[in-house]
């Protein structure tokens, strides 16, 4: 038998060993409820940043995400970038190595030949599918502007007849997809050669933009049509959302620089990495950009580069920058895959064109 004095040790011992892992546990306790405090204080923060969140647009219409059905096999929605269309702009091809002509005549035989092309490709080449709409991103520089001496001594008309003529191609265009789609969402972005500044402005900046004149007339003349709703960017982007793929509209003259081999993919994925952790973290997350302004055709898994509907010009050629015929970027957007199918839609004919 243990003496009474030892006895009592070793409770004393066995009672100090268990405070001591309740005062540990505790510790831990209050370390994890700490770290759930400023979690949950994180979230609360950027939820109210995404609340506060304002735009001057509609929302995006239910259809394009529409409830998940048992059998969603065959369904889609076609989406086309419509960019760099530069109407006023004139392309002699004496002084291109006779590559590539433009006028406002052919812009819109151009502008037709997207949109007819459009019908066409869906109907005819990606047939066996059941279309539930058309999703219609129009990616800025719609008329050429003046932001340069040149083109104001150069373009084919001023700037604000520019707008008219642009916009009667558009509403015509959109209509056309209309008639074969049923429904038609109109996605919209200033770009660089629109804008009423020398420099470019941060602030302002689809207010002072003859694109973003361009845009709101558009809306005007589409409103009466229940078969349209439209998007306008009031800043630099816009977010959208086809199925479950998320979409970030650009126009893409944010992006600088790029030389060597790698030419514009370095700016390029600069810029996607950019715009993807600052929207991230104010709960805005993108699958996939959409662009222009670099006026060729890029059609990457995150990042889709459309081409221009004006082709090369006296600029590109002047940089030496590699040759690509005008096309549009049209590809299919499916509830089970996302983007899937993709195809330019090349709008040059020299024949019809006349030259």
């Amino acid at each position: 038998m243990k003496p009474l004095d030892q006895f009592v040790d070793e409770q004393a011992e066995a009672r100090f060993v268990e405070n001591q892992e309740i005062a540990r546990s505790a510790r831990v306790l209050r370390s994890q409820l700490r770290e759930r405090d400023e979690d949950l204080a994180e979230a609360r923060r950027r939820l109210g940043v995404y609340e506060a969140l304002d735009s001057a647009t509609i929302a995006p219409p239910k259809w394009l995400t529409p409830p998940a059905r048992k059998k969603q096999a065959h369904k889609a929605i076609p989406s086309m970038m419509l960019t760099d269309i530069h109407y006023g702009e004139k392309v002699v091809p004496e002084e291109i190595g006779g590559v590539n002509c433009y006028d406002t005549r052919i812009a819109e035989q151009r502008i037709q030949r997207a949109c007819g092309g459009t019908v066409k490709l869906c109907r005819d080449y990606f047939s066996g599918l059941e279309y539930e709409g058309f999703h219609l991103m129009l990616g800025g520089d719609m008329v050429s502007g003046d932001i340069h001496d040149e083109l104001r001594e150069t373009n084919e008309e001023a700037t604000t007849e520019s707008v008219i003529g642009v916009l009667e191609c558009l509403v015509a265009g959109a209509r056309v997809i209309a008639d074969h789609f049923g429904k038609v969402h109109i996605g919209a972005v200033v770009g660089n050669h629109g804008r009423t500044t020398r420099k470019p402005h941060a602030k302002h900046r689809s207010q002072d933009s003859f694109d973003g004149l361009v845009y709101q007339l558009l809306a005007r003349e589409l409103r009466a049509d229940p078969r349209f709703t439209i998007q306008v960017a009031t800043g630099p982007d816009l977010h959208m959302q086809v199925y479950g793929t998320r979409f970030l509209l650009t126009h893409g003259d944010q992006f600088h620089g790029g030389s060597g081999i790698s030419g514009v993919m370095a700016p390029l994925m600069l810029g996607v990495h950019r715009k993807r952790r600052r929207d991230a973290a104010t709960g805005q997350p993108w699958d996939v950009m959409v662009m222009g302004h670099f006026h060729q055709s890029l059609p990457l898994r995150d990042l889709r580069v459309g081409g221009s509907l004006i082709g090369y010009n006296e600029y590109a050629h002047g940089l030496n920058l590699p040759f690509e015929e005008p096309s549009q970027d049209l590809f299919i957007n499916t509830p089970e895959r996302g983007v899937t199918t993709s195809s330019p839609i090349f709008v040059q004919d020299r024949v019809a064109e006349g030259w």
